[in-house]
């Protein structure tokens, strides 16, 4: 048991020694294609694909109001609680702007003019 508790600390220490912004820059290819095709798509409504396009917003504000965290308060952001909550709130515009989009779209009738 005591060999398998050091595997997983030096499992966790190694994990924690990574630095994770690599990934972050490596998760917007993604996110961009999917922004790419849902804009061809005509299954998305307006308003969420508005909201998806908010989801990046909510990056560069969480990106900026990091920096300012650092800059002005020598924490990070998440121990700054204005500066979080900000940040939170674009996250929440995008998250809403997604919900009414799909609710608004699954409300619309189709219209058959055969």
């Amino acid at each position: 048991m005591n060999l398998l508790n050091e595997l997983v600390q030096n499992t966790l220490e190694l994990l924690a020694s990574i630095d994770p912004s690599p990934f972050f820059v490596m998760s917007l290819i993604p996110y961009l294609a999917f922004l790419f095709w849902a804009q061809k798509s005509c299954s998305i409504p307006k308003e969420a694909l508005w909201g998806f396009k908010l989801t990046l917003l909510f990056v560069l504000m969480t990106i900026i109001f990091a920096i300012l965290a650092k800059l002005l308060y020598g924490a990070e952001l998440t121990d700054v609680d204005p500066l979080h909550g900000f940040a939170e709130a674009f996250l929440t515009l995008s998250d809403a702007f997604v919900v009414l989009g799909f609710i608004r779209g699954h409300n619309v009738k189709v219209v058959n003019n055969s």
